[in-house]
């Protein structure tokens, strides 16, 4: 795997037990594991979500109507099923048997997509597969690295990095086998992914942390949360709500700015004498490719420039994150202002420069939010805590929806200046949980 940066510096630390003291790109080599197993995921998840509504509307012969209620509960239930997945893996089946579970469950859901008679089945496999699978297979990213190994960030921003890889690729190959050859061949092709996905693991589990036995944390009997713990978990929950703020306005992008793109940004292009229009679709593959393009060099920075990796300067680059993809809000707010000036499509510039900014921050907020998940969860609860941060996108998608629905009721430029509001005002407290995390540092586990 090549998008880790090397960090195999003679002062580099030790790695944990489930690093096995080997290094691979100055990594533990179960961080590739985990990399190419959550990156096949992605690619069955949202190689059946480029899909969906498509398939129900043309083949099923679905309304608009229903077939976006559909498309809404199963995508809410996918981001709900992580918080009871994560209590599932921490309390009964322990992280291993979760991950191996929701995978084979996501794999067979993705196959009974093949059959018009088991949609309502088959959707119910991969939200409940879902939730299995995604929270003990990223606190296992966590537990290849020491608490206090500045590498951990880094780790997770690969880790995310995978997530878009598999999400940029599943509606370039389900997506089109599904619209060209037929729908079963798409979905089957995710329901492949999956299946290489879980090899890739099952293949690879010596390279993995030891998993604690469910209900027993190494070989002692569960204890109870103490005081540290409690203050640990205060501070993640107040994490995870303030996401909530930025994920109002960030969710736009894959809403609202569709249409804008659609409608309000000249698309036009003349190259070699030719004019085409590039498709609106395409600009939904602009965040996950940036992705992919930045994650290495900002990785490559922040271990040159910065080896603090105490909650308070994750805090701190959080806030940082917000604040930039503020100014992607800004940006709209510009387009906006420009296009009410003129009463014509603005040039693309402005989404791609929207773009831009967002996925900036979003890099900076996001992966680094769930290495703090990682690091300060309580062993206990861990799976579930990792399972609580897609809560914040539960609903951090929701109130975007409900605002999404004023889009055309109210200027353009208040619209976006609202979301850029939204996500300064989870700026400043991230900064002010920094500061106070600064100066009242939790204790280690």
């Amino acid at each position: 795997m090549t998008v880790v940066s090397p960090l195999s510096s003679p002062d580099a630390p030790a790695l944990s037990p489930g690093g096995a003291g080997r290094t691979l790109f100055g990594h533990p080599p179960g961080l590739t594991s985990l990399f190419l197993t959550q990156m096949w995921a992605e690619f069955s998840y949202f190689g059946l979500q480029a899909l969906l509504v498509y398939y129900m509307t043309r083949h099923l012969h679905f309304s608009q109507g229903q077939s976006s209620l559909i498309y809404g509960l199963y995508g809410a239930a996918a981001f709900f099923s992580p918080f009871v997945g994560g209590i599932v893996a921490d309390r009964w089946l322990g992280r291993t048997r979760s991950v191996v579970l929701g995978g084979g469950l996501m794999m067979i859901g993705h196959f009974l997509m093949a059959f018009e008679g088991l949609l309502f089945p088959a959707l119910a496999l991969v939200a409940v597969g879902n939730g299995l699978f995604i929270p003990p297979l990223a606190v296992q990213v966590g537990g290849l690295y020491a608490e206090d190994d500045p590498r951990r960030p880094q780790a997770f921003s690969a880790y995310y990095m995978g997530i878009n890889l598999g999400g940029l690729l599943a509606p370039l190959v389900c997506g089109t086998l599904g619209e060209l050859y037929g729908w079963h061949w798409g979905f089957s092709a995710a329901g492949i992914g999956m299946a290489v996905g879980l090899a890739i693991y099952l293949g690879t589990l010596r390279l993995l942390p030891p998993d604690p036995a469910a209900g027993r944390i190494g070989g002692a009997r569960r204890t109870p949360l103490d005081a540290e713990d409690w203050r640990k978990l205060r501070l993640l929950l107040g994490i995870v709500l303030v996401i909530v703020l930025f994920r109002i306005g960030y969710e736009q992008s894959g809403n609202v700015i569709a249409l804008w793109v659609d409608e309000q940004t000249d698309r036009h292009v003349a190259l070699m004498g030719l004019d085409f229009e590039i498709p609106a679709t395409w600009f939904q593959a602009v965040n996950p490719l940036l992705i992919i393009l930045l994650t290495p060099p900002l990785i490559r920075f922040w271990r040159r420039h910065d080896r603090d990796g105490s909650p308070a300067a994750l805090l701190r680059r959080m806030s940082l994150g917000c604040a930039i993809a503020a100014v992607a809000m800004l940006v709209m707010v510009g387009a906006a202002a420009l296009f009410g000036a003129t009463g014509r499509p603005v040039g693309a510039g402005w989404v791609l420069a929207y773009f831009l900014f967002l996925t900036l921050g979003e890099l900076l907020t996001l992966p680094v939010g769930l290495s703090l998940i990682g690091l300060l969860s309580p062993v206990q609860i861990a799976a579930m805590l990792m399972g609580a941060w897609y809560i914040a996108k539960f609903l951090g998608s929701l109130l975007a929806g409900v605002m999404g629905a004023y889009w055309g009721a109210i200027p353009a430029t208040a619209f976006f200046g609202i979301g850029a509001i939204s996500v300064l005002a989870a700026s400043a407290i991230l900064l002010a949980m920094s500061r106070r995390e600064r100066a009242h540092p939790a204790g280690r586990s």
